[in-house]
């Protein structure tokens, strides 16, 4: 069943401004309910978290629907879900934890896919540690992971491959398990950088074999703060340092400091409203019942929205072929996201940005912390990028079709 998209676009405020958002990779817009949970947990009543008082009750219950929400939305047990200020934050975080155990002469493997987040934090870890940074190198003419490179790459030395599931610039998504079953074969960890491929499809952190993922929230619809899975076995064993008197068990001492309780309910609110996005959600017309599981509305609600953003996609290659060689796109491969990074024939992509800008259409240029991918590929800075996010519609795409054809 297809997405009923004016009544997903009526939970938006900020699409009343008439604005068209291309900008998602980089965070969505935030539905009210979001913001409504946020709110009432801010006013609560709230203090630190205890089992006496109706405000220390109403925090342990934002940290546990927060977990309990996180463990439906990446397919892992609720006690292994860790809260963190950003992904940036979490992978600087465990990249410390990890390098504890790191010894000079280990190897790790790092990809030029990947977002900075998932990059310099392991080569500031490795340089501490002494440890050899290998790469899995960058298909120029497919934008894909040369695996074979892979291979050359890893060895009986490698301790961790660090790798995205998605690029938020290209939009590639690599082999994960794959690439997952063959570190595991080395003995080595995998840590998935899972942000913009949590955003468009629905994540299982076990099949992907990733030991370690990251995610943030604020790419579907949430506030800003990460949230990173761990194979539990694996988190009972890091030690990070922590103050004395703060839990030591597991997830919490992972988390530094009192948490956000009002941000941790704005992101469980994000995933129950992506569990509702389908039709056959509890509560709609034709549901089947409050039986089904929230794991099961979000792999429905999830398939929906990827037929509704690959449809958008299409609709939007389709024009940007009709501008001929004006327009030179930079995502080729044949798996990948809704996402779209080009080039514009003798123009400055900020030109075009501030132009469509001009026509409420919202697409920005950069690089988007992505060094390795534009340095590998010899793209120019800045670029244009063009992502798409639940609340899009034909209309937007049209707008945006409208407004290059005028700029070019």
């Amino acid at each position: 069943m297809a997405i009923d998209l004016s009544a997903l676009r009526a939970h938006f405020p900020s699409l009343d401004t008439g604005l068209a958002f291309f900008d998602g990779p980089g965070g969505t817009q935030t539905p009210r309910p979001v913001a409504d949970a946020i709110a009432a947990t801010l006013t609560g009543p709230l203090s630190n978290r205890g089992v006496v008082s109706p405000s220390e009750l109403n925090a342990e219950r934002a940290v546990a629907d927060f977990r309990a929400a996180y463990a439906d939305l990446l397919g892992v047990p609720a006690g292994s879900v860790v809260h963190g200020r950003s992904a940036t934050q979490l992978t600087y975080d465990f990249s410390r934890h990890l390098a504890k155990d790191w010894k000079a002469g280990d190897e790790i493997v790092l990809s030029r896919l990947d977002h900075d987040s998932n990059v310099r934090p392991w080569i500031q870890a490795a340089e501490r540690a002494g440890v050899t940074v290998r790469w899995i190198e960058l298909d120029d003419a497919t934008t894909e992971l040369d695996l074979d490179s892979f291979e050359r790459a890893l060895s009986a030395r490698t301790r961790l491959v660090a790798v995205t599931a998605a690029s938020n610039v290209l939009g590639t998504k690599p082999p994960v398990r794959r690439i997952a079953d063959r570190a595991h074969e080395a003995g080595a960890l995998v840590y998935v950088d899972g942000v913009h491929y949590a955003a468009h499809h629905l994540v299982d952190v076990p099949a992907l074999g990733a030991d370690l993922f990251v995610c943030s929230p604020y790419k579907f619809l949430g506030p800003h703060c990460g949230v990173l899975a761990g194979r539990p076995e694996l988190l009972g064993t890091l030690r990070p340092d922590k103050l004395l008197p703060s839990p030591d068990t597991v997830p919490e001492r992972f988390e530094f400091g009192t948490l956000p309780y009002e941000i941790l309910a704005g992101a469980t609110a994000a995933v129950d409203f992506l569990a509702a996005l389908s039709p056959g959600s509890p509560g709609s017309p034709g549901s089947p019942g409050a039986d089904v599981t929230r794991r099961e509305r979000l792999t429905r609600s999830l398939e929906a929205l990827h037929r509704h953003e690959l449809a958008l996609r299409d609709r939007l290659e389709a024009g940007l072929r009709a501008l001929g060689d004006s327009v030179t796109p930079h995502s080729k491969a044949a798996d990948r996201t809704p996402t779209l990074l080009m080039s514009l024939e003798g123009r400055d992509a900020r030109e075009a940005q501030r132009h469509l800008a001009a026509r409420d259409v919202l697409a920005p240029a950069g690089s988007f912390y992505a060094h390795e991918p534009f340095t590998a590929l010899k793209l120019e800075d800045p670029a244009l990028r063009v992502g798409l996010a639940p609340y899009n519609t034909a209309d937007d795409v049209d707008r945006l079709l409208d407004g290059l054809s005028s700029f070019l």
